[in-house]
């Protein structure tokens, strides 16, 4: 697989809804889990896969996320056969421009993929919570002769909306292709994974770029003109946990499946047997004081806990402090809860700071976005 499979993760969106957590950085390097940072999935997916070149392609606040991709080395992706590239956009002789949409930014690297000269190209996105291998999708792309197989999975139809929705024969062919409809024609979502067959690939990219009026977008303007002229799309069925975590709710929500140990959203089971490579903080070990109380909670390293917790996750060099209380919240690293604050579905971005006996519980499904600006 590692000699014909290229994996290009696009990792360059602004994730606005996800409020003051991407002010300064990529979506893909917002923290998930108390230890990880969202990449991780995606990256860690390729190397189990064994897959040995990766592309990330970078846009938006990059700093961050390229000095965490580096060359691959958290991963097991680079050395002698091995190697990750992050790929920003860069000035040509025809100038400088920024990608204009998903295709536009594999397009702006064909010379990347021409140089690797792949039969397969791997097209995933930076921001979604799974963990999996993608030998079977491959293997079925080329059973099928496919020249793109979409990676799908059912979700509620009152989410539909939100996702490229397809209808496929009894085949699994895919005859039907909308892109984020008013009115989903069912609920058969797809998950922003691609396998592309290269030729194939290539020549949908160049005859995109010289379009004018073309978006420059997989789900608006590739997928359905493949479509159109006849070519064979395959979906290839998920099974497993998956989230797209593009929102804030939506991020709290995927950090509380981790601690639902009685089903199959939990981390262990979401890993389902593959590893997820990370960065070792090095932090020093996790201390719950003596008059602590610690619940259903996910605590990383670093952590003092001297208070109350309970269904939360916690990641490194948090502080609580005695007598404060934290239920069903997520709290990313350098957080700080001061003694006698209580706090209830609550997400605090890194280095937020809670003041001594404040309280927040928003009302309803609301979860409370605190970011790094002292709250008293």
């Amino acid at each position: 697989m590692s000699e014909k499979m290229v994996a290009m993760i696009l990792a360059g969106g602004k994730g606005t809804r996800l409020e003051a957590l991407t002010k300064k950085i990529a979506k893909p390097a917002v923290s998930f889990g108390a230890k990880y940072r969202i990449i991780d999935f995606p990256l860690s997916n390729c190397a189990n896969s064994g897959i040995h070149t990766v592309g990330v392609l970078m846009q938006y606040e990059s700093v961050v996320l390229d000095q965490y991709v580096g060359n691959g080395e958290k991963w097991g992706l680079n050395g002698v056969r091995s190697i990750t590239s992050t790929l920003a956009p860069r000035q040509t002789e025809q100038g400088l421009s920024w990608y204009k949409g998903t295709a536009d930014a594999i397009y702006a690297n064909i010379d990347f993929l021409d140089s690797v000269d792949p039969e397969y190209v791997l097209i995933l996105s930076g921001d979604h919570i799974y963990c999996t291998t993608y030998d079977e999708m491959l293997k079925q792309h080329k059973k099928n002769k496919a020249d793109c197989t979409i990676s799908v999975y059912q979700v509620p139809m009152k989410e539909a909306s939100r996702f490229g929705i397809l209808v496929t024969d009894e085949k699994g062919q895919i005859t039907e292709f909308q892109e984020k409809p008013a009115h989903p024609i069912s609920n058969l979502a797809s998950m922003g994974i691609y396998i592309f067959t290269y030729k194939t690939l290539r020549k949908a990219l160049i005859e995109d770029a010289a379009k004018a009026d073309s978006s420059h977008d997989f789900g608006k303007d590739i997928i359905p003109t493949m479509l159109k002229e006849g070519k064979k799309l395959m979906s290839y069925v998920f099974e497993g946990y998956w989230k797209d975590v593009g929102t804030v709710a939506s991020l709290h929500e995927a950090n509380m499946d981790l601690l639902q140990s009685g089903n199959d959203t939990n981390l262990e089971k979401i890993m389902n047997g593959n590893r997820l490579y990370s960065e070792d903080t090095y932090s020093h070990p996790q201390y719950i004081g003596k008059k602590a109380e610690v619940k259903d909670s996910l605590i990383n390293q670093g952590a003092v806990i001297l208070g109350k917790v309970d269904h939360s996750v916690i990641s490194n060099e948090v502080v609580v402090e005695e007598g404060a209380v934290v239920k069903n919240s997520v709290l990313m690293t350098g957080a700080h809860v001061c003694k006698g604050a209580k706090i209830n579905n609550c997400l605090l971005a890194p280095e937020a700071y809670v003041g001594e006996n404040v309280k927040i519980d928003p009302k309803g499904d609301k979860i409370e976005l605190i970011s790094g600006k002292k709250v008293n």
